[in-house]
């Protein structure tokens, strides 16, 4: 049987184009050679799409200084890149089916699955709508409040609503609830421009370093508890939710840092938890996976509340990691699906669209 090739896309023009480029690697070097034609296109941080030759010029960034051109042809008749070198002839290359790994904007806010559309190629992971939809926290939340699942109680400002000052936005979220809370970006994405934020004096500041991050702001109630996260997947047999698992974060919360780059993080892909809970937050990832119409995979984040054991819902990631710690890959490999398996299986979802 032919190949299929198989574009991935990486790195991107957002705040975690580093990411991105670890999660690529993960991809790309997982998918199995036997079965696809692995065709690397690398986007710099400045907008530049380039074609890449290897796994070693991922890894050294070396790659961020190739000269042919790699982009995507819009016309769905062609379903191809054009790749122009510096020297020689301009050449098409035929792809069966498109795998961004770009996390943030202009990769996970369905940008680019606008273009995938408009090339009639087949893509890995949710639709332009769900895309944009979990890209910006505020309508998620929306959409979640309609299926009566708990969540943090939240405000929102648009940037003109800033203007009014400081002590207008103080106010504004006084009269909500009380300190502490969390100022976001609502479209940013791994915890970029995220403030915990304890007393009046900072919440300015950390509404403008939001503000610089995304359209809006949103400032949500701090919730105290456990945070836990669920896999979910795109099977023909319907939306699969992996087991649950917990991030126990080096620092006041899970922000960029803590993340990926402090060593005392630690996620674990098998935690205990109270009677019930881990189907209840399962099933809740399905019906929120579903409801914002995800597609292929998803990552879907909650609390577990000190004191109640209430199940509050956080937000989806649409295009969730694939670094060595990242919760996604790892909890399907503890369901029985390894990487090569589970990239198959995006693969296939790509195809069932």
């Amino acid at each position: 049987m032919a190949k299929q090739s198989v574009a991935v896309f990486f790195g991107g023009m957002s705040s975690e184009h580093d990411i991105s480029c670890i999660s690529a690697q993960t991809i790309a070097g997982g998918l199995d050679r036997d079965k696809y034609n692995v065709i690397l296109v690398g986007i710099t941080k400045e907008g530049r799409w380039l074609l890449v030759n290897d796994l070693e010029s991922m890894k050294d960034g070396s790659w961020r200084e190739g000269k042919a051109t790699a982009v995507l042809l819009p016309d769905a008749t062609e379903k191809c890149l054009l790749i122009i070198p510096e020297k020689g002839e301009i050449r098409r290359q035929k792809i069966d089916v498109a795998f961004p790994v770009l996390h943030g904007r202009f990769g996970e806010d369905g940008t680019i699955q606008g273009l995938f559309e408009l090339a009639k190629i087949p893509y890995v992971g949710c639709g332009v709508a769900a895309s944009a939809v979990c890209m910006d926290k505020l309508y998620a939340k929306v959409l979640v409040e309609e299926l009566g699942i708990a969540q943090a109680r939240f405000v929102a400002f648009t940037h003109r609503e800033l203007e009014a000052g400081e002590a207008a936005c103080a106010a504004k979220v006084e009269a909500a609830f009380p300190y502490p809370v969390f100022v976001k970006p609502t479209d940013g994405g791994s915890s970029q421009g995220v403030t915990r934020v304890e007393k009046r004096s900072e919440l300015y500041a950390a509404l403008k370093l939001a503000a610089s991050e995304g359209t809006r702001v949103m400032v949500e109630e701090a919730i105290s508890g456990r945070e836990i996260e669920c896999a979910v997947l795109s099977t023909p047999e319907g939306t699969k939710a992996s087991g649950v698992g917990e991030i126990k974060a080096a620092a006041a919360f899970y922000d960029f840092e803590a993340k990926y780059t402090n060593p005392d993080s630690e996620t674990d892909p098998h935690p205990v938890f109270p009677e019930g809970k881990e189907e209840e937050v399962r099933r809740d990832a399905v019906r929120i996976f579903e409801a914002v119409g995800g597609y292929g995979l998803s990552r879907v984040d909650f609390f577990l509340e000190n004191g109640t054991n209430r199940v509050v819902f956080n937000e989806v990631n649409t295009l969730p990691g694939f670094t060595s710690i990242s919760m996604y890959p790892m909890l399907w490999k503890e369901a029985g699906l390894p990487l090569g398996e589970l990239l198959d299986q995006l693969v296939a979802s790509a195809f069932r669209r």
